[in-house]
């Protein structure tokens, strides 16, 4: 029963933020906060919003088998988030968009507008629902079964109360919503961080001295080209991962269009960027600390490395409170996945698909039937209870980000004008094409395909676009 308190009291303040700030909110409000957002509190808060429960689990449990090479890829994003700071958010401040994807219409075509926001909905709402489907289980699993809670319940219930905080203020609430998901979830992390180390007998300063002389600690590999952990493939895959799935996703870029200035949003951008290197290692310092105590205990690691945190913040072996924290950490970092995500595909539907972006009833409507479709994804993953559905629909994902890279560098980069029509037939056959290459890659030569797909997809969707294309006469 306790932890069905502090959901529900989370919730509750959650709402009340909403209350506070959702005040004679109009579709302006909703879609973009007046553009009047702190940048301060809109950086913080991101954060939060990057981090999906998904990764508060998945994260930790990485130190096993990968070390801490996963900072390497965070290195790549203060890369990739200053290319989105000064080259993608000048453009998108330029225009006074909505929606990122307006950008694709006045560069390119009509065609191109509604190809880009239609992956980029395809995309957000499958992996979104995938996230929030995974985090739903972990707390099915690890809490609310000892209650009785069905899962039939606890997705709707959850669904409804994000709904509840997110349907009047939309990204203005949130922008101060996920600061305070922001604080909960690193406030979480360290006090958990500091009971691991207390069953360790260390104090703060003692389990980081610890971690740093671990084994596990090791952040670089520069020696084998074909390990997927190599330092270049995950640094420049990090540049390539936050330009696209942060610079080119309306659910990552709302909350920076909501600042005053262009000024104040490159400040929020670079800020944020930087601080995914020392949350991460929070996170990975937190797995190696687990591995320690499990190797005290006797405990065998779990086959699954991404039930490493769970397996112990969870189940009650380090104090009921402990898994109150963990409980608040992954609502927080999932709550706050999810919220932006519901948001930004209402906005998207209203203003890029429907073109109605003052109808405030369509808007609230749209938001109800995306709230729906969350729940009924989340219920049918439950239902085929494979894997390799939930495997699929990361892979669909990881595919459909490409064309969009292929489509913002064509109109960024070149001065050439491309054949609309054509858009949506290279759009598809580019993800189409890499599969084919990542399938006949593995049979023949015995090698896999890692983030570098993401650059070989948009490079396709580039070079599909450039053979119609033609020189702009000035």
């Amino acid at each position: 029963m306790l932890i069905i308190v502090t959901i529900l009291a989370y919730f509750c303040v959650l709402y009340g933020i909403s209350r506070l700030t959702s005040a004679r909110a109009t579709n302006e409000t909703f879609f973009r906060a007046d553009r009047k957002s702190p940048w301060a509190m809109v950086a913080f808060g991101m954060i939060g919003a990057s981090v999906s429960g998904v990764s508060f689990v998945s994260v930790p449990g990485m130190v096993v088998g990968r070390d801490m090479t996963y900072l390497q890829t965070c290195l790549g994003f203060i890369v990739g988030y200053f290319v989105v700071a000064f080259v993608l958010l000048p453009v998108y401040y330029k225009m006074g968009l909505t929606t990122i994807y307006g950008y694709l219409q006045r560069r390119i075509g009509r065609r191109a507008y509604k190809t880009g926001a239609g992956f980029f909905i395809l995309s957000d709402l499958t992996g979104a629902a995938v996230k929030f489907y995974i985090v739903c289980i972990i707390l099915q699993r690890f809490a609310l079964d000892a209650y009785g809670v069905p899962f039939a319940v606890t997705v709707p219930a959850l669904m409804a109360l994000i709904w509840l905080y997110t349907h009047k203020g939309g990204i203005k609430t949130l922008v101060w919503t996920d600061s305070f998901q922001t604080l909960c979830m690193i406030g979480a992390l360290v006090l958990i961080i500091i009971k691991v180390a207390g069953e360790l007998d260390m104090d703060f300063g003692g389990a980081v001295k610890a971690v740093a002389a671990n084994g596990y600690s090791r952040v670089f590999e520069f020696g084998d080209w074909m390990s997927p952990q190599n330092f270049w493939k995950q640094f420049v895959s990090g540049a390539f991962i936050v330009i696209v799935m942060t610079g080119l996703n309306q659910n990552m870029m709302q909350k920076n269009l909501t600042c005053k200035t262009l000024r104040e949003a490159r400040k929020d951008v670079c800020s944020y960027g930087f601080a995914f290197v020392p949350v991460n290692m929070l996170f990975l310092g937190i797995g190696v600390l687990l591995v320690m105590l499990a190797r005290k205990e006797g405990t065998p690691l779990p086959a699954n490395p991404d039930e490493l945190l769970p397996m112990f913040a969870a189940t009650g072996r380090l104090g009921d409170w402990v898994t109150v924290l963990f409980v608040i950490g992954v609502v927080a970092a999932s709550a706050s996945t999810i919220d932006s995500s519901l948001t930004a595909l209402t906005t998207s539907y209203c203003v890029d698909i429907k073109e109605r972006p003052a109808d405030e009833r369509l808007r609230r409507r749209a938001h109800v039937g995306i709230t729906v479709v969350f729940i009924l994804f989340i219920i049918a993953f439950r239902a085929l209870n494979s894997t390799s559905v939930i495997d699929a629909v990361y892979i669909l994902c990881s595919y459909t980000y490409g064309p969009l890279l292929g489509l913002f560098a064509f109109g960024l980069l070149t001065r050439r004008q491309t054949d609309d029509r054509i858009v949506p037939y290279v759009a598809v056959a580019s993800p189409l094409i890499c599969l084919a290459l990542d399938f006949a890659a593995a049979r023949f030569t015995g090698y896999r395909f890692g983030y570098e797909l993401l650059m070989l997809n948009g490079a396709i969707t580039f070079a599909g676009l450039w053979v119609k294309s033609e020189k702009v006469r000035k």
